[in-house]
């Protein structure tokens, strides 16, 4: 792999993961200690990051969104477990809201065998999966589509929402904060999930552990709104114990 190859893929590790170590990079590139050292060193020089002892954070701002396709290499295992432990709590007869991004795909994968399902969604890539799918109506919102992402977005997008009441939200998130509660890169789709939240009988959020901790730039909603939370075995007992504390039911897939 060539350098810069490697160095745009730190980058994209970064923009998702806010922060990496040494020691994992020389294990995904299987490079030398001195080979990822001298990597940091050069995008450090462009400031692009800032490195730490150990590693490197990100020196990017909080409205920066990493593209979708580094987002969804990100975390892989642990989303396809997320996604399934999520929709085992699906019936057959429910009628559902799927959020945009990564880990509400791995969701709508998993629903798949299901019934007799009413789905709503905002995201091109999770209408078109179900498309097909025996005993499924699925419900695309108008609006705009934001390239890349396949997001539907603006004033018709949150619109629909007014007028359906469903039994669950599947929601993700850029970021997971105590105090700020969720937050989103894009503004647009920060609106579209604020909608989808006032729809809803019972919010499921959809994360996996790396986003807890992180800010982006756009606030959606407080923490409190959350009824559950599906995530991976990698979220720190601490945290799991503050949810719990809250009222939200936490399930470590």
């Amino acid at each position: 792999m060539l350098n810069k190859d490697r160095q745009q893929i730190i980058l994209e590790l970064l923009g998702v993961q806010g922060t990496v170590t040494v020691n994992e990079l020389v294990e995904r590139f299987n490079v030398s200690e001195m080979t990822i050292r001298r990597d940091l060193f050069q995008l450090e020089r462009k400031r692009l990051l800032r490195r730490v002892r150990g590693g490197a954070v990100s020196d990017r701002g909080r409205a920066y969104e990493p593209p979708y396709l580094s987002r969804s290499d990100v975390c892989r295992a642990e989303k396809e477990r997320i996604g399934k432990a999520a929709a085992s709590l699906v019936r057959n007869g429910d009628s559902l809201t799927l959020d945009v991004g990564t880990t509400t795909l791995e969701v709508a994968r998993a629903l798949l065998d299901k019934q007799d399902l009413t789905v709503i969604t905002p995201s091109f890539r999770i209408a078109s999966l179900l498309a097909d799918a025996p005993g499924m109506r699925i419900i695309l919102t108008g609006g705009i589509l934001r390239p890349g992402e396949l997001s539907m977005v603006g004033h018709l997008a949150e619109r629909v929402f007014a007028d359906f009441y469903v039994d669950k939200l599947f929601l993700g998130a850029g970021g997971v904060d105590f105090q700020a509660g969720l937050t989103e890169f894009n503004l647009e789709d920060a609106l579209v999930k604020q909608a989808m939240l006032k729809s809803a009988k019972e919010v499921i959020l959809v994360a996996d552990s790396s986003k807890f901790g992180k800010l982006a730039f756009a606030a959606v909603a407080p923490l409190r709104l959350v009824n559950r939370l599906v995530t991976d075995t990698g979220l720190d007992r601490e945290s799991v114990s503050r949810l719990e504390e809250m009222g939200i039911e936490v399930i470590l897939a």
